[in-house]
């Protein structure tokens, strides 16, 4: 379940593994057009007090001369952490030896400086000699072009959400969340319901967050337990509903009640009077009608000014 913007930037290729096909090339990444994308385990732990864990793992197929396809960690990263820099040597490594399929690196941000940190090369051994080097791919705020479109934002709206969340940072975000905003209507609740919940948890806790709450109307929520603005609307508008529809109940009851009581008494009933009893939705009004039915000797007197 994701639960913060470091969850949301990295599964939301668990939840469209073929985003990655398209957000490359947004960037000005070249890389084989893959048949197939399937998730992998992403425990990479050998021995038991030694946990590694990459944060998204995907098998990549690919239709090129000498077939076969490619292993994508993706690692979110919120700050510069140098030891990630042994950490990333480690997945790759790990995971070349395991599946024998070649291993490229994929780091998402939401800031330029961690971008710019973490496409840096990786060299592991002496001074005087390099061991291993690691070259990762960068995905952040800096190739991931801003989404102002909303029809080329309803066009894809994963990658509209991976690229508002890749601005998360950026002062022009709110533009960006009203072109989202915007994709959602034209898309409709039944396909945009998840990627609205999930843009809004992949905000976390900012300003931004607020800002796209105001936004959105409302849907089913998809993450409950998550405080959502989604989850609070349904809540909220269910809990309505019922006291809404046992009023409603109750004042359609006591109209039936009148106009029976009023019948019975041989009370004749003009059309607009009997069309204010059945419209009228206060009970208290309706309470003082039904008292005056039982002696009321036409509906003047039952409509009287106390």
């Amino acid at each position: 379940m994701v639960s913060s913007a470091h969850e949301a930037m990295h599964q939301i290729f668990r939840e469209d593994p073929g985003l990655v096909a398209r957000v490359l090339p947004k960037a000005g990444i070249a890389f084989p057009e893959p048949t197939a994308t399937r998730l992998v385990d992403t425990d990479l732990t050998e021995i038991k007090p030694l946990a590694r864990r990459v944060d998204t793992l995907l098998e990549v197929e690919v239709d090129t001369a000498d077939g076969g396809g490619y292993l994508l960690l993706v690692e979110s990263q919120g700050k510069p952490d140098p030891d990630k820099f042994s950490s990333w040597a480690y997945y790759l490594a790990h995971v070349h030896a395991e599946r024998k399929l070649p291993p490229v690196l994929l780091v998402v941000c939401q800031d330029k400086n961690t971008a710019s940190w973490a496409a840096n090369p990786i060299r592991i051994g002496l001074p005087v000699h390099t061991s291993m080097m690691v070259f990762p791919l960068v995905l952040g705020p800096d190739n991931v072009p801003s989404i102002l479109d909303p029809d080329e934002a309803a066009a894809d709206l994963p990658l509209a959400v991976f690229s508002a969340l890749a601005h998360a940072k950026d002062p022009a975000l709110p533009a960006i969340l009203d072109t989202l905003a915007a994709a959602v209507d034209i898309v409709g609740d039944d396909v945009a319901v998840e990627w609205v919940e999930f843009t809004e948890v992949g905000l976390d806790n900012t300003q931004a967050r607020a800002h796209w709450r105001k936004l959105m109307a409302m849907r089913t929520s998809r993450f409950p337990g998550r405080g959502t603005i989604i989850e609070e609307t349904r809540i909220k508008a269910h809990a309505e509903g019922r006291v809404e529809g046992r009023v409603e109940g109750h004042t359609e009851s006591r109209a039936k009640d009148i106009l029976r009581l009023l019948e019975v008494r041989g009370i004749d009933v003009p059309e607009a009077a009997r069309e204010r009893i059945t419209t009228c939705a206060d009970l208290d009004t309706l309470g003082t009608w039904f008292d005056r039915a039982i002696t009321a000797a036409d509906t003047d007197e039952l409509f009287r000014e106390a």
